[in-house]
């Protein structure tokens, strides 16, 4: 279900849950996958929800994370149209309540054209929903689960200024991944957490310790692409809201410190037809033996279907890694990565997690619980591009009927990066990006995120660039401003 439980079904079942209300929290979801909202008054919110939607400045699409207008004027926000409104259509299956802000109600609200009403495509949540109509064309269903991985410190963002974000003071010190005593030092912080992400809508599967200073770990619930994608921007938002409650600051930086494991945010995914069947498992008659046909051991327990799925992700991942990957940061954690298990290259195995994607299959789980984890996103990724660029590229393997082209993890050498048997992901954003925004990318396809996004997203990740060119970082500075 995409809905959350209590969201109202009428205009009518809408009034009587602000009954008692005098003011509404809203908000959308920027490329950079940073909420931007506000309060509205319960009558305002009220005209907006039985009509279109109301205005909101569409400049949120021409800045950037820290709100410095894009160094080029891009399609959507520019001078030219004067940072014009764009509309914002309140998605009333997003009913929730912020548990921490006094109960006030919450609904997410989607970007749309306000000439043609039509999705913006570059709106987080419109290309995911443009992906989900995608597979429901071909009668499937788009499923997905969010791991996000997090430092933690005893900080707060006034501290962080003062400290101008050196020699933090992590939540509590040492490596100690699945730890049952190291929680007992902020037990409050580490249990609110998860209750208040009960209370607010967004169901977590598992929440330990992982392995560094202050890291913490969080698996969300598998559930509908779009709610997985808001369950995890939101639970973003309420970790980070409820650290600050305890003098915490919680970090989905990719790659915070150099000599330390990433954070990443490993996505599940699989497919569902109407029925509500695992389309990527196997049927009961090919449990004992594997699929007749299946191109090697590793996905002999997946079924055709899901070997296509993934040999499509396989084929243009490189295409769409400013998706998956869309921070200058992010490529710190992936180079290099075999030391901390983030994958760098195009490869894939069964249960194997130094692989980019991981089957998981019979025999390890039961045939419903069939999927493929992609490890390459870090926990910096926007969840709504990210999962759609994965469904995109395995509903593109599955209408061409794209067949694996390379072997297993299982079966490659420490010599098959050298003589181009594994073929590596780009190491920069950069080179992501230049390789995305090529005319033949497999990004612009018409069935993929198409010319417009790629040049308006494109264009923000080259600013990205840009800004992080001109920068003089530290280490710069000690290695040459004596000797150089």
């Amino acid at each position: 279900m995409t809905s959350t439980k209590d969201a109202p079904k009428s205009f009518e079942d809408l009034k009587v849950l602000l009954k008692d209300d005098n003011k509404v929290k809203v908000a959308g979801i920027d490329v950079d996958g940073v909420l931007r909202g506000k309060f509205m008054s319960k009558d305002k919110f009220l005209s907006a929800a039985s009509s279109d939607g109301f205005g909101f400045c569409s400049v949120i699409f021409g800045w950037d994370i820290h709100d410095t207008v894009y160094s080029r004027e891009l399609l959507i926000s520019n001078k030219a149209n004067g940072y014009r409104d764009i509309l914002a259509s309140i998605d009333l299956s997003t009913y929730r309540r912020i548990p921490w802000e006094n109960n006030v109600p919450f609904f997410l609200v989607s970007f749309l054209d306000p000439d043609t009403k039509e999705p913006l495509v570059v709106d987080p949540r419109g290309i995911l929903k443009i992906t989900s109509d995608r597979a429901d064309k071909m009668q499937r269903s788009c499923y997905a689960g969010v791991e996000y991985e997090y430092f933690n410190f005893k900080e707060t963002p006034v501290s962080l200024a003062e400290k101008k974000f050196q020699n933090l003071t992590p939540l509590t010190p040492g490596m100690h991944g699945y730890s049952l005593l190291r929680t007992q030092l902020n037990n409050d912080y580490f249990h609110s957490i998860f209750d208040e992400a009960s209370r607010f809508g967004v169901e977590i599967e598992g929440h330990h310790t992982e392995t560094g200073p202050g890291v913490l770990e969080t698996a969300l619930a598998y559930t509908n692409a779009l709610r997985m994608a808001d369950n995890a921007i939101l639970f973003k938002y309420l970790t980070k809201s409820v650290g600050m409650q305890y003098g915490v600051v919680p970090t989905f930086m990719a790659k915070p410190w150099g000599n330390l494991p990433g954070c990443s945010g490993h996505t599940h995914v699989s497919l569902r037809d109407k029925s509500g069947r695992n389309i990527f498992a196997v049927s009961d008659a090919e449990l004992s033996n594997g699929r007749p046909g299946a191109a090697n051991d590793d996905v002999k327990f997946l079924s055709e279907e899901a070997e296509h799925f993934l040999a499509g992700i396989l084929d243009g991942i490189a295409d769409v890694m400013p998706m998956v990957v869309p921070t200058i940061n992010g490529y710190k954690r992936l180079v290099g990565g075999e030391a901390f298990w983030a994958p760098n290259a195009i490869t894939y195995g069964y249960d194997s997690r130094a692989a980019s994607i991981r089957i998981i299959s019979p025999p390890s789980v039961p045939p419903a619980a069939t999927r493929l984890e992609i490890r390459v996103p870090g926990a910096d990724m926007n969840p709504y591009f990210a999962i759609s660029a994965i469904f995109l590229l395995g509903l593109r393997g599955i209408e061409k009927k794209l067949e694996l082209s390379t072997p297993p993890m299982s079966k490659l050498s420490a010599d098959d990066k050298k003589n181009g048997t594994i073929k590596m992901l780009p190491t920069s954003l950069e080179a992501a990006t230049e390789r995305m925004m090529r005319p033949e990318s497999i990004a612009r396809e018409k069935g993929m995120f198409g010319d417009v996004f790629v040049e308006h997203f494109g264009g923000t990740r080259e600013h990205e660039v840009k800004v992080w060119n001109e920068a003089v970082t530290n280490w710069e500075v000690e290695r040459y401003i004596e000797l150089a």
